[in-house]
């Protein structure tokens, strides 16, 4: 078994769990830790709108204090074209899509190796898909 799903392979459930949750597309996963010292994981995400990567971005950070992960460090949060979220051993970004195509951390990272996503994707429950909203 690959040590990243020994280690974190269920942290990484709930992070990607926390990204779909909002309809985050494009996701990616990236094992970096052979390339840097500053995260083993890097999680990419897109939105379609600034307001919607804002969206994505707080329900990551409530989801996972929800689960007791909070972040050492957030970052873009107000303007919503790049959100940094670094929780230590996996730094997630949640990009506007004109945003991430201008930056490429796909090509920046290309040595590291990518994770695949089905590995980590469980079944949202329907609280989690309603925003916790009651009826």
């Amino acid at each position: 078994m690959d040590r990243v799903h020994e280690d974190l392979g269920d942290q990484l459930k709930l992070y990607v769990q926390a990204a779909l949750g909002r309809k985050a597309s494009d996701l990616l996963l990236l094992d970096v830790r052979e390339l840097t010292t500053l995260a083993d994981v890097f999680m990419l995400c897109t939105g379609r709108s600034n307001r919607q990567v804002s969206a994505i971005a707080d329900h990551i950070r409530r989801f996972l204090k929800d689960h007791g992960i909070r972040p050492l460090y957030v970052e873009g949060m107000k303007e919503g074209h790049w959100v940094l979220l670094d929780y230590g051993q996996v730094v997630i970004h949640v990009f506007y899509e004109p945003v991430r195509q201008f930056y490429d951390l796909e090509s920046l990272w290309a040595d590291a190796r990518p994770l695949p996503i089905d590995d980590f994707v469980e079944e949202l429950p329907d609280d989690d898909q309603t925003d916790g909203a009651t009826t």
